[in-house]
């Protein structure tokens, strides 16, 4: 249980930086994954959920 709020932690951490250190940037992203179809969207969780998952394999 530990493990799962420090994993939380570090991911807000993590999830922070950009629109902390450009917001310009940041709004801009967000606006365009705001008009992106349903489909581009879940490839994209997709392919991010494998990266953390070979993230975590290589870590440990």
């Amino acid at each position: 249980m530990h493990s799962l709020w420090i994993g939380s932690a570090l991911m807000l951490v993590i999830e922070g930086i950009m629109p902390f250190l450009n917001p310009i940037a940041f709004r801009r992203v967000l606006l365009q994954m705001a008009n992106m179809e349903d489909q581009q969207l879940r490839s994209i969780g997709f392919f991010s959920m494998i990266l953390g998952i070979a993230l975590l394999y290589w870590v440990n």
